[in-house]
């Protein structure tokens, strides 16, 4: 039987990478009731490069300053929902928005990590995290994948590519903690693993939008088969 997990990466109080996302989700619900979302959070995100422009934000998107989306985030129902940790800024201020945790030294992640908790206590989130973490655009150094499992981040959402798996230096070898994504709309196609991880995005400029289209298939892919059960993140592990 396959397992299958949905995240949705970038779930943030900026405009057109929002919260709007869940309408999709509840859609989703009423034909699957047990069907299982992550949702990875950036704590502050921040977009400086502006590429596209409407993506820029003027300034970190702290989310204790957006009661209204953490409001709306504790709401969501424990059975079919699940936050995960996306970052702080999920970019380089003023060089990429992506990329954050890629070239940080132990102690500068572990600082970024304490950061991340610290903002979440002062926004009444800290309890609903679980202790998942997805990098930025996949990718993170030796140093701070060790930085991560030391501040008790239990469950690591990494890419499979060889490329990527060089950025990771074998550091995700050495402990049974990774879920590796399978699944990215319409960049790697849906298709059925043992363990079917699929990522989508909720910025409404990213290819991989789980817009109604990207839904509709979905839709489709879960009913071509009855041999699979829905899970957490950390259940994939």
């Amino acid at each position: 039987m396959y397992k299958v997990n949905i995240s949705i990466d970038d779930v943030t109080p900026h405009p057109h990478s929002s919260i709007k996302v869940l309408d999709r989700c509840f859609e989703l619900i009423e034909l699957f009731p047990d069907i299982k979302f992550t949702l990875f959070v950036p704590i502050a995100y921040y977009r400086t490069v502006p590429l596209p422009p409407e993506s820029i934000c003027k300034q970190p998107m702290y989310i204790d300053s957006f009661p209204d989306f953490c409001d709306a985030l504790l709401k969501l129902p424990d059975e079919n929902f699940e936050l995960g940790y996306h970052g702080l800024y999920h970019g380089i201020p003023q060089k990429t928005n992506n990329n954050e945790f890629w070239h940080l030294s132990y102690s500068e992640a572990y600082e970024k990590i304490e950061q991340m908790f610290e903002i979440c206590k002062s926004a009444g989130l800290f309890d609903k995290m679980m202790p998942v973490f997805r990098p930025p655009a996949w990718r993170v150094s030796p140093e701070a994948i060790r930085a991560l499992r030391d501040c008790g981040i239990s469950v690591l959402g990494l890419y499979p590519d060889q490329d990527y798996k060089d950025i990771y230096g074998g550091e995700q070898n050495k402990r049974d903690d990774v879920v590796y994504t399978t699944c990215c709309p319409p960049i790697k196609p849906l298709d059925w693993y043992e363990k079917t991880e699929i990522v989508y995005h909720a910025c409404e400029w990213d290819k991989n939008y789980l817009n109604q289209d990207l839904c509709l298939s979905l839709i489709d892919f879960l009913k071509s088969s009855d041999d699979y059960q829905f899970c957490f993140i950390g259940d994939m592990v």
